[in-house]
């Protein structure tokens, strides 16, 4: 695994001028949008192109305190001005700076038209991982922690968003991390002063595969980081309860952090993932469906084990909040084992 960082990365998604792509190139975008002292709601989008596959998808996922709200879309790139599908539409307003994000009217009665615009440096580079299989992953990736205004409507009720915090995610290239994996970690905590976020990911076997981010500071400090330890606790659907994560810095610091994420929701198959992104569904496709959190789904039973809770987050005496995306393998063999 190497990471390497630039000066500078592309914001918007490849234009059609973009030829040769591999075969499993794509171009995506994500971000989370929520209060910066409550875990509900919580919103999450995503719009990604597969330009080899003719292919544009993304989501919308909504949790609140009863129920999760899946909005999934997608349709051929060649019809689209690489602005969103369905409902959704953005707009690069200035990269690396402002998005503008709009979900029109849609079968989830969610709409927003809201404004992200950056409070920190971005971390990013390249990853590069040699799999098993003959395909190399190679992507590059960033995090960046920004903050919303706008307003959110769910059923009618209106959300002033100003000051929401919101962590995005851009990944473009070729990713096939597939099989192997026991733990998978993207933490994203916010604070009012500086975001920390990262991406771990280690093997069945308890062997660190991955590890990539950044403390990202509102000053403009942004600071590597170099060691992550964990001890989370999960449950038997392997749902995460509450933990702790240690994170060592390049700069020298240490931050060690609770989290609690009882909130529930976040349950990233309503999103479509596992394996879904990428598939094609022919021109104009939407569908969407909800999860009641009752304790009826969970990362056992879905498609994806992937979850993106929105957490409640402790440092000291400071709190935070934010995404804390996490899945474990469902393999009988594999035993989460903390390394605090």
């Amino acid at each position: 695994m190497a990471i390497t960082s630039g000066a500078t990365f592309h914001d918007p998604l490849v234009g059609p001028e973009a030829s040769d792509l591999p075969a499993g190139f794509f171009d995506r975008l994500m971000f989370n949008m929520h209060p910066v002292d409550a875990t509900t709601p919580s919103v999450i989008m995503g719009f990604g192109i597969y330009p080899p596959k003719d292919t544009a998808d993304g989501f919308v996922v909504v949790s609140d305190e009863k129920e999760q709200r899946n909005l999934r879309f997608s349709t051929a790139l060649s019809a689209t001005n690489r602005d969103g599908a369905g409902p959704f539409r953005f707009e690069v307003v200035e990269p690396n700076e402002v998005w503008r994000l709009r979900l029109g009217p849609n079968e989830i009665d969610t709409e927003f038209d809201v404004t992200w615009r950056a409070r920190t440096p971005a971390w990013f580079g390249e990853v590069a991982v040699t799999n098993a299989s003959s395909e190399r992953t190679s992507f590059d990736h960033l995090f960046q922690s920004g903050r919303y205004e706008g307003v959110v409507r769910l059923d009618g009720r209106q959300y002033d968003v100003d000051g929401w915090y919101g962590q995005r995610d851009r990944s473009r290239g070729v990713r096939t991390m597939s099989g192997g994996q026991g733990l998978h970690l993207w933490y994203q905590a916010q604070f009012p002063e500086f975001s920390i976020g990262f991406l771990l990911v280690e093997t069945r076997s308890h062997e660190r595969l991955l590890l990539e981010g950044a403390v990202m500071h509102e000053n403009g400090r942004l600071d590597p980081i170099t060691g992550v330890r964990h001890a989370l606790v999960f449950d038997p659907d392997l749902d995460l309860v509450e933990g702790d994560v240690e994170i060592d810095t390049a700069g020298g610091e240490r931050y060690r952090v609770h989290a609690d994420g009882r909130a529930g929701g976040g349950h990233m198959a309503g999103a479509g993932y596992g394996g879904h992104h990428g598939a094609s569904s022919g021109a104009d496709h939407v569908e969407s469906d909800r999860y009641v959190l009752d304790g009826s789904v969970s990362p056992r039973s879905l498609d994806s084990a992937l979850t993106d809770r929105l957490c409640s987050f402790t440092l000291g005496t400071v709190h935070g909040s934010g995404i804390f995306e996490f899945a474990l393998t469902r393999s009988s063999t594999y035993r989460y084992r903390p390394t605090i």
